[in-house]
């Protein structure tokens, strides 16, 4: 999976570091989703787990470039958006 990173103009490093999350930890996430949905406008969120045990909501959208994905954003789930996802994830197993 060939993966390419927003970059933040001001650092010109890749977005996902201001929220403390690595490329590997976006790899994780996009290799064995837990959850998708569609976005406006082509884009994608994933929802899953790095293999450390951390919780990543990862927002990506098709590379316009190839075959590979655009990595826009990667944050920690947290809060009531993890209680949520975890309500659907309990629903899922019944």
């Amino acid at each position: 999976m060939r993966l390419r990173f927003y970059h933040d103009p001001d650092t010109d490093l890749p977005h996902i570091y201001n929220h403390g999350v690595s490329e590997q930890e976006v790899e994780d996430v996009l290799r064995l989703p837990l959850e998708e949905a569609k976005t406006s406008r082509n884009g994608r969120i994933a929802i899953g787990q790095t293999r450390n045990g951390r919780f990543l909501k990862v927002v990506y959208s098709p590379d316009e470039f190839g075959d590979g994905i655009f990595v826009v954003t990667a944050y920690d789930l947290t809060g009531k958006a993890f209680a949520a996802f975890g309500r659907r994830m309990r629903k899922r197993r019944q």
